[in-house]
Parts: structure tokens; sequence; C-alpha cells
């Protein structure tokens, strides 16, 4: 198997610990104990060699051999390659994956993000803007809600689709956006209680705390 290296930034202010989405991926290749290294790009300098693994200037991107691999999403795809504990094996089960990970990315967090985002700002929240926000989050986790009752899993066994919805969905119960939907807050729980996420987070915590005193140290020298 080729070396997998997955970069994410040196540094990164305390508010989006935990959040920032190397953690996906990080928690990706826990579930499937595949080896990987962990690298840095620098957050306060950007240049050139950052843009070209990642066009945005963000993180995290992968490389596996001499591809490299930026956004979340095709990233857990790729891995869900090289892996049955990240992707199901068979045609239906694949497909219905796949399904899920567009679902996360384009219905969900297309709804959580600017949500999520008003909630950090601490937006008014008695505004026309708040209000359509609100909504738009709140019809999607109105259709979400039957389908994660009537499931452990989106795909049947735990998968990529879930690395990604409940990520999604963790933000958003953060700030309480999942106490009308019971089941997605049930569904969020059973996500972030398995080990691989526990290490993950953990891991990435970890690392930005090593920045910080590795910041100490050179502004003492």
């Amino acid at each position: 198997m080729a070396d997998l290296t997955l970069t994410t930034f040196n540094w990164v202010p305390e508010p989006p610990r935990g959040f920032v989405r190397d953690l996906r991926v990080r928690w990706a290749l826990e579930e499937a104990a595949l080896p990987y290294r962990v690298a840095s790009a620098p957050f306060d300098d950007r240049g050139a060699a950052h843009f070209a693994h990642q066009p945005f200037g963000q993180v995290p991107w992968l490389t596996d051999g001499n591809l490299s691999i930026f956004e979340t999403g095709a990233i857990l795809l790729h891995l869900g390659g090289l892996s049955e504990k990240l992707m199901p094996s068979d045609p239906r089960g694949r497909t219905e994956a796949t399904e899920w990970v567009f679902a996360a990315l384009n219905s969900v967090e297309m709804a959580s993000l600017p949500w999520g985002m008003s909630k950090f700002m601490g937006h008014p929240t008695d505004t026309a803007a708040w209000k359509f926000v609100d909504d738009f989050l709140k019809l999607r986790l109105k259709h979400l809600e039957p389908v994660l009752a009537g499931r452990e899993w989106l795909a049947g066994s735990f998968s990529v689709a879930d690395i990604l919805m409940s990520d999604v969905l963790r933000v958003v119960d953060g700030f309480g956006g999942l106490a009308d939907s019971p089941a997605c807050r049930a569904y969020v729980a059973r996500a972030t209680a398995r080990p691989a996420f526990i290490k993950a987070h953990a891991d990435q915590m970890a690392h930005f705390a090593a920045a910080d005193k590795a910041r100490v140290v050179r502004r003492a020298d």
C-alpha cells in the first residue's frame, strides 16, 4: 500500500479546534486501521505549494503515492476504495453510501454551515435573514429525522457517509440545534462514541496544543 500522508494546518486558533476537517480524514483512517502520517502546512503563510495541493488554501489534503487529493468528500471516497470498513463491498451498498456522502455535503451541510456560522458569530436571531437560515436547516432535519430513526447507520454498516453526516450534525448539536431532532442527536452520540472518533479528535487537539507550545518557544527565542 502506498504511503498515506494527511496534511493539515500547523496551528489554528482555539475556537475551531476539534472541528477542523482533517478530523474527518483522521477518523476514517483510524476506522480502517490504515497506516498514515500527519504533515503540516503553515496557517499564517499559505504559499504556492499549499495552493498547488488545495486551490482554495484550505485543509486537509491527502497524498497517496503520487496522488494528491483535496476536499474531504473526495478523500473519504478514495479511502473507501481502500477498505471495506469504510465502504460496503456490494454495489447496492456502495451506491447508497455514495448517495449519503453527497447528501451530507450538499443537502445537509449546505443548510447547517450558514446556520452554524451565524451562531458562532453571534448574529441576531430576530431578523428575516436568520429566520430563513433557521427554517432551511429545520426543513432538512425534518426530512433526515425519520431516516435516522429507522436505522443505525445510513448505508447498513458504518461507512464514510456516517463520518461525514455525523460530523456535519455534530456542529449543529454543539449549538443546540438538534434539540427537536432526537434521532439525529442519538445518531451523533453513537458515531462520536466510536473509538476511532475519540482517538482522531484527541489527536487533532494534541496536534494544535503542541503547536501552541512551539509558538511560545519561537517567541521566546
